[in-house]
């Protein structure tokens, strides 16, 4: 008897074990990249596409305007949300908030007076910054709808491609772009841009996403950690413009060499944090920059680029007329950018890295946000 006892608990545990296993084989996540028809907007379709890992960290981007809308990855407890700030529809984005996760060109941040000169000619832009050009001007990249192809035999990755015409804001040139987002199972979003053009032109471009790693944006990201390997940032103006000076943070409430809490000085920068440091680094090769953390929900971010600027936006401009679909304004502080670029006003400012790419140049960064969790 106690043989056939023996043999009916091994038979019932094979077969609990057997369960288990389907479940767990059913429960398989998926890694790929689904595409969604989003609506339409100038007469042509936008799609929402979704990247997913294996990991099951997913990253959603749009077509109007390359707008990455969420990126939904786990907290401590392993609650799951997005720690970017976004709509759920494609009509949020049309009404044109502040730079929502977008695709920025073809020059991300400001050109003072929205003219410089290049080769003895003097190019006029858009001002829509007061007197200022900002963000590639009135229709950037930010507002046209991008041709997608798609790649996810290994990971999932998503290629954006524009045609900004020569004479597009006021630009010279034909300026070809591909941005190509790849979300890996170390849980990056990697972002290559690359472009070519036929005359001279200035190019800068970004991604305008606003983080808050809380997971939810009725929080305020000052109580956010951050560090940013930089020991020299560019001074602005009233309107937010370089003064040409590039100035040690030693002493200053820009010193993030160590991680300092985002609030800790912010009432020592006239409205907030929204300038451009100079990165401690001696080439062009990819290398860690900067690192936000959030200790409430143990997420970390950390930032790796080849550029030579990093644009850190404290979310100043935020009010209660800016909604998402549930209501809840997004109000001052309850996200953060931070933008790998060439530095703001470069065209106008000679001792800058220049911007300006020529014919028969190839224009190529990289930039990195990896998502873990800091305990």
């Amino acid at each position: 008897m106690k043989q056939l006892k023996t043999i009916a608990y091994f038979f019932v545990a094979s077969l609990s074990i057997m369960g288990c296993n389907a479940v767990k084989k059913e429960n398989k996540i998926k890694q790929g990249i689904v595409k969604n028809a989003w609506g339409e907007t100038d007469g042509k379709q936008v799609d929402l596409y979704t990247l997913t890992n294996s990991n099951g960290v997913e990253v959603k981007i749009s077509t109007y305007g390359g707008t990455a809308t969420s990126w939904i990855v786990p907290d401590k407890n392993g609650n799951r949300s997005s720690i970017l700030l976004g709509y759920d529809s494609l009509s949020g984005y049309l009404a044109k908030p502040p730079y929502f996760g977008a695709l920025i060109g073809r020059y991300g941040n400001r050109i003072a007076n929205g003219k410089f000169v290049l080769d003895g000619k003097d190019f006029h832009l858009a001002t829509n910054d007061g007197k200022n050009h900002l963000h590639g001007g009135v229709k950037g990249f930010d507002k046209v709808v991008w041709t997608a192809t798609t790649l996810s035999d290994t990971l999932p990755v998503l290629t954006l491609s524009y045609l900004s015409k020569d004479g597009e804001e006021g630009y010279p040139g034909n300026l070809k772009v591909t941005v190509q987002y790849s979300l890996t199972n170390d849980n990056e979003l990697v972002i290559e841009y690359n472009a070519e053009t036929d005359k001279a032109t200035p190019v800068n471009l970004t991604q305008h996403n606003y983080y808050n790693l809380t997971g939810d944006h009725v929080n305020s990201i000052l109580n956010h950690t951050l560090k940013i390997d930089a020991d020299y940032y560019t001074p602005v103006d009233s309107t937010l413009i370089p003064t040409g000076e590039i100035k040690s943070v030693k002493g200053t409430p820009f010193d993030f060499t160590t991680a300092t809490t985002i609030g800790a000085r912010i009432d020592q920068v006239k409205g907030g944090y929204d300038h451009n440091w100079v990165l401690n680094k001696k080439d062009s090769s990819l290398q860690l920059v900067a690192i936000v953390a959030d200790s409430a929900s143990g997420r970390k971010l950390e930032v790796y680029t080849t550029e030579p600027g990093l644009q850190f936006y404290s979310g100043n401009f935020l009010n209660d007329a800016v909604k998402p679909s549930n209501g809840k304004p997004f109000k001052q502080h309850t996200g953060l950018c931070l933008e790998t670029q060439h530095f703001p006003d470069s065209p106008n400012e000679s001792k800058f890295p220049s911007t300006i790419l020529q014919p028969g140049q190839k224009y190529h960064t990289l930039t990195k946000y990896k998502f873990s969790l800091n305990y």
